[in-house]
């Protein structure tokens, strides 16, 4: 049991440290800047997931839409939707997102399983918050959204030229079908 205890409480304590350690790193692409003068009230509401890549938790799902609400203690609720083609079923994720620095800068972090965050970062995006170019904390995360199931071409271009001065890797990119 002593034995036990000499390994079970060290290892206890680094897997704590490292779920500490990973929650707080909610960084952003090298290069990157978030949005500034950012406004959160028009960000609220429902996107359609335009592009992305082919991550684990999205696997196989088109018709993808996330809607961001405020909560009351001044979080948001982030409500992500989408038909498994495979499966022929609906798939829902809710999660809360939370401001990293002011409000007035487009850097969150997001948790779908606390204590876990992951880095959410707006880069881009037009004066109408119609369309939207998300990315994570490294090059391998990276969406487009739009207020619409489709995206204009100028902006596509646009979102996709920074994308590839950043490093992501736009021919790996999947093209969201909606419905």
């Amino acid at each position: 049991m002593k034995n036990f205890q000499k390994i079970a409480i060290p290892v206890s304590l680094g897997i704590i440290g490292f779920l500490i350690f990973n929650s707080c790193s909610v960084g952003i692409v090298e290069g990157a800047t978030a949005v500034t003068n950012f406004n959160s009230k028009k960000y609220l509401g429902k996107w359609y997931e335009i592009a992305r890549f082919d991550y684990k938790f999205e696997k196989n799902l088109d018709n993808v839409t996330a809607t961001y609400s405020l909560k009351p203690d001044g979080s948001i609720k982030v409500q992500n939707q989408g038909y498994n083609y495979v499966k022929k079923e609906w798939k829902e994720s809710i999660g809360e997102a939370r401001f990293v620095n002011d409000q007035s800068e487009a850097r969150l972090k997001v948790s779908f399983f606390k204590p876990i965050w992951a880095g959410y970062n707006v880069i881009d995006i037009d004066d109408n918050y119609q369309n939207a170019l998300v990315v994570g904390n490294s090059t391998k995360y990276i969406w487009i959204l739009s207020r619409n199931k489709e995206i204009p071409n100028s902006i596509k271009e646009r979102f996709l030229a920074k994308a590839q001065k950043l490093g992501y890797k736009t021919d790996d990119l999947i093209w969201v079908k909606h419905n």
